[in-house]
């Protein structure tokens, strides 16, 4: 598996992609902001400026069931946010 995993597509990473020309990314938690930077210049063909990594925890989540109760946990993740040069911009829906 390669270190994007998936883009975020949301309404407030919308706005800031139109805004401040930045994207954000469900990346690979081992690695770095060299090998994102690298990953996302390779796979879009535009230019990074500057990369932003959080960790994300996975909560723990019960819920009731007729069965009883069930307890899970969500996955733990790693989120990047990109931040491109100048005029560059990632198109998510054009292959669809």
């Amino acid at each position: 598996m390669g270190i994007l995993i998936k883009p975020v597509v949301t309404e407030k990473m919308t706005i800031q992609g139109d805004k401040l020309n930045r994207y954000a990314f469900i990346v690979d938690r081992d690695a770095n902001k060299v090998e994102i930077k690298k990953a996302v210049e390779e796979m879009y063909g535009v230019s990074v400026i500057d990369v932003n990594t959080v960790n994300y925890h996975g909560k723990r989540k019960s819920r009731y069931t007729t069965a009883g109760m069930l307890t899970g946990r969500t996955n733990h993740y790693k989120k990047a946010f990109v931040t491109l040069a100048g005029d560059d911009k990632i198109d998510f829906y054009s292959n669809i």
